[in-house]
């Protein structure tokens, strides 16, 4: 099976991610990583260098190469995977793979994402915690359309990973 982490950047895919593949014994992947990993550097470098769209471009066929060569595995994915082309019905249509959004308030998300908003290319510019929650509330409008279309839908606010961790068993065991 091929558990896929969907939500927005802050929402845990990677830490629960982690977990989760060692509590079920397979292999974890980032995607981004792996982005990283083919490209020879780091994901601002290929934002500041390429743009968004040669990203996103790379993100897609990254995707592809990983759920191809591997069989069992935790995937997380970036926060803007699903919402780009045709992803959620090419990851939806594998009946090999599940689809998981960590869903997350927008506060939990400020919150989490705002002294390490240096690391991330998309908020990056963004000075204020008003200015981090007004953004991140803009994107999730726009994407949440996307986020919703995963199988399992999982809330992650005032819960430990642990908890999201059994919150995703429970779910994937039905």
């Amino acid at each position: 099976m091929k558990i896929i982490l969907i939500g927005y950047m802050g929402s845990g895919k990677s830490t629960v991610g982690k977990l989760l593949a060692k509590l079920k014994a397979i292999e974890f992947k980032d995607l981004d990583r792996e982005i990283e990993l083919l490209e020879n550097r780091k994901i601002p470098d290929i934002f500041s260098d390429n743009g968004e769209i040669y990203f996103r471009k790379k993100e897609i066929e990254t995707l592809k190469i990983v759920l191809e060569k591997n069989t069992n595995l935790v995937l997380a994915t970036g926060g803007g995977t699903p919402c780009y082309g045709n992803t959620m019905e090419f990851l939806n249509s594998n009946n090999k793979t599940v689809t998981i959004y960590l869903k997350s308030s927008i506060q939990t998300i400020t919150n989490r994402l705002f002294e390490e908003r240096n690391q991330r290319p998309l908020i990056s510019h963004l000075n204020t915690k008003e200015e981090l929650h007004d953004f991140i509330s803009k994107h999730l409008f726009e994407r949440s359309y996307y986020y919703n279309q995963a199988s399992i839908k999982t809330e992650t606010d005032h819960l430990s990973v642990e908890e999201v961790v059994e919150s995703i068993q429970q779910k994937l065991s039905f």
